[in-house]
């Protein structure tokens, strides 16, 4: 069956498009856009066709998650591969990187084989594994990175922690350069953060909590980046928090080390000042900043230095959640919201252009991963995300697809919806 995608806008930055125009596809393919050939049309259509009436709305490559948390195998009452997979679809992507804290970890050969096997049965995506830098997670010993890329493994990370052990890290950097995959680094210099709940401030003393400094991030942030000039690795920093960070990966830009940045909704829209109460649904970890770290890496964004947006993704159960916040796990979900976030909060305000905002929810992260994607150019696969930028509409968490319900935009007013998440040329969003 093939698919004709009629009247859109269609935003693809790889091409330089941003017009309106058709999309046809056979096969699960990108065959042209705009019109046929004459010689095609008849053999496109004999072979028969669902139309999706595109106008008023984008048509984008599709989505891609550098970073979401999918909790199986070992935390399904949280969250998983399934409802996971399908609450990204519902957020238009069309592809997630999930990340290896599970139970056991996804730190071998076998579990990136298991992922991938129940992702096969049961998502409506692509799943692109990460593999775990050392065993267990626990940052002792590096794992078999050169089995766990030939099972599939697109990226390496630790995410959830840094590897402390910096001799350990520099070889499976050197490993990571290698074998040309990127390497995810959450950066937290576990010691300095102790038991820190929110961000060092105002907010955490009138709420008795213990305060995470800048220092936490950049730090590491400074010894990866020295690390990776030194191995070659390709280093992406994940949910990139303060304005350190943002000046960091900027001057190494400008240095040529191989280096790109994501930031999450939550960090570029809100700050520690938003939290009112004891509330958890606020916690996550890296925390909510100062409005100066807000701004830097909205500023960041547009100039470029921050390559992607990504969720970081973070169900938890409903009791977790309801405990203090010193008390309560760190992470929020979002697969559902980012779009609507990024539009309300980047597009509308004229930071972002539409075409500059599809750059980093799908071509850049196709980039960073070295996967086929983020473009809907002939021959590139079908991965279609197709939006509204105008409607309006208030988030709510009892219509989420995902098991989590701990986000702190519950009733936040919103533009943006998605309409089709489309991966290789079929509908996995709507649901059917």
């Amino acid at each position: 069956m093939n698919l004709w995608i009629k009247g859109g806008r269609l935003l693809d930055p790889a091409a330089g498009w941003d017009g309106i125009c058709d999309l046809f596809v056979s096969n699960g393919v990108v065959v042209s856009a705009g019109s046929l050939p004459e010689g095609e049309k008849q053999r496109f259509f004999d072979a028969g066709v669902t139309e999706i009436d595109a106008s008023g709305k984008c048509v984008m490559p599709g989505f891609v998650d550098l970073h979401v948390h999918l909790r199986e195998p070992g935390f399904e009452y949280k969250e998983t591969i399934r409802t996971g997979t399908m609450a990204a679809a519902k957020g238009g992507f069309t592809a997630v990187c999930p990340m290896p804290n599970t139970n056991p970890a996804t730190d071998c050969p076998e579990m990136i084989r298991r992922v991938l096997a129940i992702a096969e049965k049961d998502s409506p995506i692509r799943v692109y594994p990460v593999g775990a830098i050392t065993l267990g997670q626990r940052g002792e010993q590096m794992t078999d990175i050169e089995g766990m890329v030939k099972a599939g493994a697109k990226a390496l990370s630790e995410d959830g922690k840094s590897v402390m052990d910096s001799g350990v890290y520099r070889e499976a950097m050197k490993e990571a350069a290698r074998l040309s995959v990127p390497v995810l680094a959450h950066c937290e210099d576990k010691n300095l953060a102790g038991r820190g709940a929110l961000n060092a401030g105002k907010k955490a003393e009138e709420l008795g909590v213990e305060g995470i400094t800048n220092a936490v991030e950049d730090i590491i942030v400074a010894r990866d980046i020295l690390l990776a000039k030194e191995t070659g690795a390709r280093l992406h920093l994940c949910h990139c928090s303060t304005r350190g960070s943002v000046g960091m990966i900027r001057s190494a830009k400008e240095e040529g080390i191989p280096v790109s940045g994501e930031a999450c909704p939550h960090h570029f829209t809100l700050t520690d000042e938003d939290i009112l109460s004891n509330d958890a649904n606020y916690k996550m970890n890296p925390p909510l900043r100062s409005a100066a770290d807000a701004d830097a890496l909205r500023r960041g964004l547009a100039e470029g230095v921050i390559d992607a947006i990504s969720t970081d993704h973070a169900p938890h159960g409903r009791e977790e959640k309801e405990a203090p916040i010193a008390e309560a796990p760190f992470g929020i979900v979002g697969s559902e919201t980012v779009f609507s976030l990024a539009v309300t909060e980047l597009v509308k305000t004229g930071i972002l252009s539409p075409l500059q905002l599809v750059e980093k929810m799908s071509t850049n992260p196709c980039r960073i991963l070295g996967v086929r994607g983020g473009s809907l150019q002939p021959g590139m696969p079908a991965d279609i995300t197709i939006a509204d930028f105008e409607e309006k509409y208030a988030i709510d968490k009892n219509n989420f697809v995902s098991k989590g319900r701990n986000t702190p935009f519950d009733g936040r007013e919103v533009y943006g919806a998605i309409e089709y998440t489309i991966v290789s040329g079929k509908v996995a969003y709507p649901f059917r």
